[in-house]
């Protein structure tokens, strides 16, 4: 069973920047594709980011340009920098791992996002 922790949300105003980082039990790197999603009130979950076994990443339009997805495998943790933040990012934001053999998908609990003066 895969956990994923998430942390790094909160409130900020719009122009500022924050850093999600997510937590994975066991060394998963290898095998899955990381990723982050979000749900704003509501709305369906989206994704956000993500970055596969070899680094290759993907981004929503939206976010093109504004946030950066990474992952440390030492440390078995995804991030996602977040910069030049909008009213429009508020949502809850939840770390997703994917099995590549498989296709089986885990979630984290997610952490909330709020950008707002």
């Amino acid at each position: 069973q895969v956990q994923l922790v998430e942390s790094g949300g909160g409130l900020v105003q719009p122009g500022g920047s924050l850093r999600l980082s997510c937590a994975a039990s066991g060394s998963i790197f290898w095998n899955y594709v990381m990723g982050w999603y979000r749900q704003a009130p509501g709305k369906q979950r989206e994704l956000v980011a993500t970055i596969a076994t070899r680094l290759t990443t993907n981004y929503a339009d939206s976010v093109k340009g504004r946030f950066t997805i990474s992952k440390d495998n030492a440390k078995n943790t995804v991030y996602l920098q977040m910069n030049n933040l909008k009213p429009e990012d508020t949502a809850v934001y939840y770390c997703n791992a994917v099995r590549g053999v498989d296709g089986v998908s885990y979630w984290g609990q997610g952490t909330q996002v709020t950008v707002s003066s």
